[in-house]
């Protein structure tokens, strides 16, 4: 008996053990979450030190001092875990993270290049629109030097009369023009009649259009998109989609396709030689840079505790997916009745926002409380480049410099982040992520959406950190950050 208990009791300790750390994390795991009244997310870039400590040696710094605010209000920086691992000579574009991606040979092409050759005339169709327009961008600066026009049918000839333009992006005055007919045809290489026009250079990030016009309504002729490939010259210029059956974009002269081509060579092939030349050396200074910025980034986020890092690369276009992972971030590691997003150039009166909604009442369900811009017109080239969102207008959306959410609606975003499409923009993405759920709106100008300051504001864009800290003393001094008297 004895022996038999000397060999039980072990197991009965483990039971034991197993059962009191079952109970002890069964404890920690329904442990509340924090509470707050109001979570502040504010999108930061991961190189805006100066910003972020400016804030908080300001507004962020009189929440953590006030002894009532610091139970109420949390602050968080939203940051991307990871860098761009291209640096910004070799990249596309300032706002993204694609590589400018030449390929060779691209250099000693002092000849013309055609975009499209043609090898069969019975590739040849005729379409039903009149007008077909080709976008592109230069990523190395060309030099265009013949517009052109598919023949009609399987004979070197031409049936109706055609103008191409060459236009910049949503400029209506083209840069070029060339007109064909049956009595003026040009001369022909590959099934495609050019004629020369007037040479100009265009920049890297010109954004064009090409747009073929039937003048007599005759169909234009086109080419199955299926069957040609695009020269690009090895990368030096980026065409858009020709595929059949693209949605074309709501400013658009033509329906997305090709009825023709261009010819052009490349300009400064010395620099663009350089430039490839040194792009090892750049990527491998670049790298080293990187590894420094993590490093200071961590350090940082240990001396302040208030850095949430989510998993996307740090670009202006992946602002909204940063905030979507931020939106996750917050539903699994706090509980909060409202939740503010701003961004690390923003000044944030904080009594008045407390104010507001302590008077207002404004802790609701379904809820949206900003500066609401209406009917805002998508643009199509720049830094608020919007190319897949075909309407006109995008829906109502609040200025970026300050807006506030019910956790409801905070709970709908995070739940399905993975199937929500982020387009160029926070502020617009938010704007159309909203329009399918059709939240009450509360609209106030207080939220400011330009570099602006009243004595009432809730908030104020664009400033730097020292403007950031001279506003914030004006406050302190006489309540007004505007000037005091």
């Amino acid at each position: 008996m004895r022996r038999l208990a000397l060999f039980l009791l072990p197991c009965a300790v483990a039971v034991l053990v197993h059962l009191w750390l079952a109970h002890f994390f069964f404890v920690i795991a329904d442990e509340p979450l924090p509470f707050w009244d109001v979570l502040v997310g504010v999108l930061s870039a991961r190189h805006h030190h100066d910003l972020r400590q400016a804030i908080r040696e300001t507004w962020l710094g009189y929440i953590r001092d006030h002894p009532h605010f610091k139970r109420r209000v949390v602050v968080k920086f939203i940051v991307g875990r990871h860098g761009c691992p291209i640096p910004d000579e070799d990249r596309e574009d300032p706002y993204s993270c694609s590589l400018l991606n030449f390929s060779e040979p691209v250099t000693g092409q002092d000849a013309e290049m055609e975009i499209v050759r043609v090898d069969h005339p019975a590739l040849l169709v005729p379409s039903d629109v009149t007008a077909i327009a080709l976008d592109f961008k230069v990523l190395h600066p060309v030099v265009i030097t013949r517009l052109g026009v598919f023949s009609t049918g399987t004979l070197a000839e031409l049936h109706s009369n055609v103008t191409v333009k060459l236009l910049q992006l949503d400029q209506e005055e083209a840069v070029v023009t060339a007109r064909f007919s049956s009595i003026s045809m040009g001369t022909m290489a590959n099934w495609v009649w050019y004629k020369p026009v007037e040479q100009f250079i265009l920049p890297k990030g010109f954004e064009g259009t090409l747009v073929w016009e039937s003048q007599d309504s005759a169909p234009l002729t086109t080419v199955n998109s299926s069957s040609v490939e695009l020269n690009d010259g090895g990368g030096v210029l980026k065409f858009s989609s020709i595929a059949e059956g693209i949605l074309p974009h709501r400013s658009a002269l033509g329906f997305p396709g090709l009825a023709g081509g261009f010819t052009f060579t490349i300009y400064d092939e010395d620099g663009l030689s350089g430039l490839l030349r040194g792009r090892a050396a750049r990527m491998e200074r670049h790298a080293s840079g990187l590894k420094r910025e993590d490093a200071a980034l961590q350090e940082e986020s240990l001396r302040h505790g208030d850095i949430v890092f989510v998993d996307v690369v740090d670009t202006y276009r992946n602002v909204p997916s940063k905030l979507l992972q931020f939106y996750k971030w917050s539903v699994g590691n706090a509980d909060f009745s409202l939740l503010l997003k701003t961004d690390d150039d923003c000044f944030i009166d904080v009594d008045s926002v407390l104010m507001k909604i302590d008077h207002k009442g404004l802790r609701r369900r379904n809820f949206w409380w900003g500066n609401f811009r209406q009917s805002w017109a998508v643009d199509r080239i720049g830094k608020w480049q919007e190319l897949e969102y075909a309407s006109p207008a995008y829906p109502a959306f609040a200025c970026g410099s300050g807006y506030v959410v019910s956790h409801d609606l905070v709970q709908w975003l995070a739940g399905n982040a993975e199937q929500l499409k982020a387009y160029q923009g926070e502020d617009v993405s938010m704007g159309i992520w909203m329009a399918a759920v059709g939240p009450q709106k509360y609209q106030d100008a207080g939220w400011l959406c330009e570099k602006e300051c009243y004595l009432d504001m809730l908030s104020s864009p664009q400033h730097t950190a020292k403007e950031l800290r001279i506003l914030w003393d004006r406050k302190k001094v006489c309540g007004d950050p505007c000037g005091c008297p």
